[in-house]
């Protein structure tokens, strides 16, 4: 199994976002006992959060594989779903942080607006690592509401023909691309047309 430095490696640094993300891959594995080697799990983010990358490294589900599917909801809820039995779990994060002190709401506003003078990065970065050490540390419960059940499953990955913009002349899959004035378009040239009447 993955470890938390793994997912830092893939990351780039450890915050409590990421920890996040680990625990919720954590308890999906421990609930399915299998890493998706290829498409047998399917994870639903609904947040594209640094969580997400902890899910993508623990898990094997990719944007790649197609079976990382992204929800623009804003919310810390993730779904998994075995493949082919339907079986899922839904884990939406209730853990609240710590009360932080005004000392420390002072200086993450001041970080916000771009002050990086060493007291304020210094307080940003050690109040983030003690949220950090307290998600790895703090039991299921504490973390996440969960419900088990079955959901309907996701469409597996489709491969599509490539075809090429006759604005851009860059490949854009079939699906993607739109005849307008008699010619096949890609979104972005199609926005540009757009704007331009």
């Amino acid at each position: 199994m993955k470890r938390y430095s793994d997912v830092i490696d893939f990351h780039g640094h450890s915050c409590p976002g990421l920890a996040l993300g680990y625990r919720v891959a954590q308890l999906a594995l421990k609930e399915f006992k299998c890493r998706s080697e290829d498409e047998e799990l399917v994870a639903i983010v609904e947040n594209n959060s640094c969580a997400a990358d902890a899910v993508q490294v623990m898990t094997g589900c990719t944007f790649g594989k197609g079976n990382l599917i992204f929800r623009d909801y804003g919310k810390q809820v993730y779904t998994f779903i075995k493949r082919p039995s339907g079986k899922s779990i839904r884990i939406s994060v209730i853990w609240e942080k710590p009360a932080e002190t005004k000392e420390e709401i002072k200086s993450w506003e001041a970080y916000s607006k771009g002050d990086r003078s060493k007291k304020i990065t210094e307080l940003v970065h050690s109040r983030k690592a003690a949220k950090t050490r307290h998600i790895l540390e703090a039991g299921d419960d504490e973390l996440f509401a969960v419900t088990k059940g079955k959901s309907p499953l996701p469409s597996q990955a489709e491969i599509y023909q490539s075809l090429r913009c006759a604005v851009c002349n860059e490949k854009v899959a079939e699906p993607k691309a739109a005849l307008r004035d008699g010619k096949m378009l890609c979104i972005p040239c199609i926005e540009k047309k757009g704007r331009k009447r």
